[in-house]
């Protein structure tokens, strides 16, 4: 039995025209792939296939959160996911998705499982940088931002001291240079 049987969709009994589908997705879903970057999930994805003469159009269009650890801080946060994606599924004489837009099923099939294209769309919605909304607003207070407010005054404090000590230590010698080159 196929782990993804849930996520198969029978389009043989189906009319010509607009069907919707609904399917909830949460870490289980990820387990099936292996996949294992988010701590929690929710996200709801709905399909509408609409079924024509000679083809199917599928319309997938995802929402929610996936728990997951800011890359400033390493504190775990909500991060609100949404995007959609479109597949058309045409009938040929050998399976073939070498294509991202366009799958070619054989002529005998009656179903079509869509759990390959939910999670492509769902991993690639999530942005590569990862930041909790308390590091943009300020609101965070974690021990890393602390530390890390530390040294960058440190840091600065460091680099004015060595400004100045380049201040003071001019040699007067060069301003006797300088002059003769403001003589002629």
């Amino acid at each position: 039995m196929s782990k993804t049987k849930e996520y198969l969709i029978p389009f043989v009994g189906l009319k010509l025209g607009k069907h919707q589908f609904e399917f909830q997705i949460n870490n289980a879903f990820f387990e099936i792939f292996d996949y294992d970057e988010f701590q929690n999930s929710n996200i709801k994805v709905n399909v509408v296939l609409e079924k024509k003469s000679n083809m199917l159009e599928l319309s997938f269009k995802h929402s929610g959160t996936v728990n997951v650890p800011c890359d400033l801080t390493s504190e775990d946060f909500d991060l609100p996911i949404k995007g959609k994606m479109k597949l058309i599924i045409r009938f040929g004489e050998t399976y073939n998705n070498d294509n991202e837009d366009l799958l070619i099923l054989p002529f005998g099939e009656f179903e079509i499982d869509v759990s390959q294209s939910i999670y492509e769309m769902v991993v690639l919605s999530v942005p590569l940088r990862r930041v909790h909304p308390g590091v943009k607003d300020g609101s965070l207070n974690t021990e890393a931002l602390t530390k890390l407010k530390e040294l960058t005054i440190k840091e600065q404090k460091k680099e004015h001291k060595k400004e100045i000590q380049k201040e003071e230590n001019i040699d007067p010698r060069w301003d006797k240079l300088k002059q003769l080159l403001t003589d002629k």
